[in-house]
């Protein structure tokens, strides 16, 4: 069996961002500080940081009054924001560059006086974090049959963002079906993250060389969702999978290329774990694919509060 590596893989510039800021607070202010929700989705970096002494909750009033709080990547709704400020907490934001930037923009349409559709999942934090940037209407879909119940006040003045962890073939389909139905409908091409996007163009040329795709990444994680499920469009059998432990021996019957790559937020020793394990059952020869270099680089978020 032979194992190909997809490249690039792993974390993205605005993942790096996040932990950085974690583990910067902590050497700071020192144990604990506190983080609204998982800094990022996987279950290793949890983990580890909450070894470090980060304390993950799920609702500001978990947060003593003067303690750090962290916001995710994912971002939060202005409400939150404006709450965390009436508790009294130290707030450090690590929301993601990019998701910010659609923040931006949902907020400067509504300025405008338009109705705002995020392309996404329902109860994603992302998205509803985006959703409660401004108080203007706001409409969430996942699916082109969702399209056909959003109520506009004008159907002159609709736009659209999207998620930024979406693939770009369940965007296409849900995109196509708003300029349908509201012609004059204004967006981007796309939110997708560079990342985002760059690693599932990755996966396509990986199942065109393998058998199966394992990616690295926790099942809560949406880009590490979105690349198993290209893959699989592509015609190659996929697994989502936290560490090597996940891999069930009968998932190489009848294997002899082995695709790996690893969601946004997945360490690159989680692939080195899976790689070791494959080479323990049978692989015997490995290669890295060529891929995009990224550059990327975002500093971490101001933490002097």
């Amino acid at each position: 069996m032979k194992i190909f590596l997809a490249n690039p893989r792993g974390f993205c510039a605005g993942v790096i961002r996040a932990i950085e800021t974690v583990r910067l607070a902590l050497k700071e202010y020192g144990a604990p500080v506190y983080v609204l929700h998982e800094i990022v989705h996987n279950r290793h970096v949890i983990l580890e940081l909450e070894e470090q002494g980060a304390i993950f909750v799920e609702r500001l009033s978990d947060i003593p009054l003067g303690a750090v709080a962290i916001f995710s990547a994912h971002g939060v709704s202005r409400e939150v924001e404006l709450k965390a400020v009436d508790l009294g907490l130290r707030i450090i934001d690590s929301t993601c560059p990019l998701v910010a930037k659609v923040h931006r923009m949902i907020e400067n349409y509504h300025r405008q006086g338009y109705d705002v559709v995020i392309i996404g999942h329902h109860r994603h934090p992302e998205v509803e974090g985006t959703a409660g940037r401004d108080h203007g209407p706001v409409h969430i879909v996942a699916t082109p049959e969702e399209v056909e119940s959003i109520q506009v006040r004008d159907h002159g003045r609709v736009a659209y963002v999207t998620q930024t962890t979406l693939s770009q073939d369940d965007l296409a389909g849900v995109r196509n079906a708003l300029q349908e139905r509201f012609p004059e409908i204004r967006g981007p091409s796309s939110n997708v993250c560079y990342a985002t996007q760059n690693r599932q163009n990755a996966v396509k040329v990986l199942a065109k060389n393998v058998d199966v795709i394992f990616v690295v990444g926790s099942k809560n994680s949406s880009n590490s969702n979105r690349l198993r499920e290209v893959g699989m469009r592509h015609g190659t059998a996929g697994y989502l999978i936290d560490d090597a432990s996940d891999i069930d021996p009968a998932f190489l019957d009848g294997v002899r290329l082995a695709g790996v790559t690893a969601g946004a937020s997945a360490p690159e020793r989680l692939v080195e774990g899976v790689i070791r394990w494959l080479q323990n059952h049978g692989a015997t020869t490995f290669h890295e694919m060529d891929g995009k270099e990224e550059k990327m680089y975002f500093r971490p978020a101001k933490i002097d509060v």
